[in-house]
C-alpha cells in the first residue's frame, strides 16, 4: 500500500527526508485550495498543515485514511482537536522550533518603539534631522506582564529578563514556573497595576478571542507598551486603536491581525488598519515573527521526531 503524506505548508527538506525514511510518500501541495484537498484528501495517511487549511469536521470525515496531522510552529486552533481524536488522529504541533524567532522578534520591536528607531528612519528617508523629538527610553527597570506563559511567553520573558527588565508572567494552565527574574501572577491584578510593558503568548479559542478589549484597556493602571506576536483576535483593534488614541497604550506593535491577509479587510476594521500603520508609534508587520530562516528548519526537525516516535519508529539525528 502506498503510504502518502499531503503537505500543504512550506517545510524544510529535513522533514520530507525524514517522513520518505518512515516509508511514505510526499506530496507537496502549498497553494491546494479547500475544494481540491477536500477531494483528495481520503487517500492519504498524513497531513502536514500550518494555517492553510481548516481541518474541521467536513475534512476529517473525508479522510478516511488518515492517522495524523502535523501542525508547522503553534497554534491548534485550525483543527478540530476533540473530533479528530475521536476518530484516532494524532494531532502534533511544533512550537519549540520557532519559539526563539517569535521572542527575538518581539523583543526587537520594542526596542524599535522605546529607542523610536522605525519612525526616526522614516523620517531621515523625508530629510529630517529630529534629536531631541526621538529622544529614547531605556526597559531597563520596567515592568512586563507576559500573559501566556508557554514557549513563546517563556522566551520573551527571558530575553526580557536578561535585560534587568521585571518580567510578571500569568497562565492559567501552568504552576510552578517562576525563576528568578520572573514572578508567577495567580491572577491579572498584579500585571494590570503594575506593567510597563503588556505581551500575549495565547492560543486562540473562545476564551481568549478579544481577551484584550476596552474593559482589560480599562483596568491598566500605568501608561504601557502593547505587544501581540500570538494571534490577531487576542488583541481587539478596536480597543488596541481608542489606547493609542487617548494615550493610555504609548506605543504598539502587531506582527498577527484579526484579518490575515491585511488586504482582505474592510469596512471599519480597514479604516482602523489604516489609522494604526501610519502612527509613528505603531509597527505592524505581516506575521513574520515565526518565520525566520532558522525556525523552518526548527520547526520541520520538531514534528518529524514526534512524528516518527508516534508511529513507533526511532528518532533520528540532526
Amino acid at each position: 500500500m502506498n503510504r502518502k503524506v499531503l503537505i500543504v505548508a512550506p517545510v524544510h527538506e529535513v522533514l520530507v527526508r525524514e517522513l520518505e525514511r518512515l516509508g511514505y510518500s510526499c506530496v507537496l501541495q502549498e497553494d491546494i485550495s479547500r475544494e481540491v484537498a477536500l477531494g483528495t484528501i481520503g487517500s492519504y495517511e498524513g497531513l502536514v498543515t500550518s494555517t492553510r487549511l481548516q481541518v474541521d469536521r467536513e475534512f476529517i470525515d473525508r479522510a478516511e485514511q488518515l492517522k495524523w496531522v502535523g501542525r508547522m510552529g503553534s497554534g491548534m486552533e485550525v483543527i478540530d482537536l476533540p473530533y479528530a481524536l475521536e476518530k484516532g488522529i494524532q494531532c502534533f504541533s511544533s512550537p519549540e522550533g520557532n519559539a526563539n524567532a517569535v521572542a527575538e522578534q518581539a523583543l526587537g520591536m520594542l526596542l524599535a518603539l522605546q529607542h523610536r528607531i522605525f519612525s526616526a528612519h522614516v523620517e531621515m528617508q523625508q530629510g529630517l534631522w529630529l534629536r531631541e523629538e526621538n529622544r529614547g527610553l531605556e526597559i531597563e527597570g520596567l515592568t512586563a506582564g507576559i500573559i501566556g506563559y508557554g514557549h513563546n511567553g517563556s522566551a520573551f520573558a527571558r530575553k526580557l529578563r536578561a535585560m534587568d527588565v521585571r518580567v510578571l508572567a500569568l497562565d492559567k494552565y501552568k504552576t510552578g514556573f517562576a525563576e528568578p527574574g520572573i514572578e508567577e501572577c495567580g491572577d491579572i491584578t498584579q500585571i494590570t497595576t503594575k506593567a510597563d510593558i503588556l505581551s500575549f503568548h495565547l492560543p486562540l479559542n473562545n476564551e481568549t478571542r478579544h481577551y484584550f478589549d476596552d474593559t482589560f484597556l480599562e483596568r491598566m493602571q500605568r501608561p504601557f507598551v502593547l505587544l501581540n506576536l500570538s494571534r490577531g483576535s487576542i488583541v481587539s483593534q478596536q480597543s488596541l486603536y481608542r489606547g493609542l488614541k487617548g494615550g493610555q497604550i504609548k506605543a504598539a506593535a502587531l506582527d498577527v491581525w484579526e484579518q490575515e491577509p491585511v488586504a482582505k479587510m474592510v469596512g471599519a476594521e480597514r479604516a482602523v488598519f489604516d489609522e494604526l500603520i501610519a502612527m509613528p508609534n505603531f509597527i505592524g508587520t505581516p506575521h513574520i515573527a515565526g518565520y525566520t530562516v532558522q525556525a523552518l528548519y526548527k520547526m520541520s526537525w520538531f514534528l518529524a521526531q514526534k512524528i516518527a516516535v508516534a508511529t513507533g519508529n526511532p528518532a533520528f539525528g540532526n
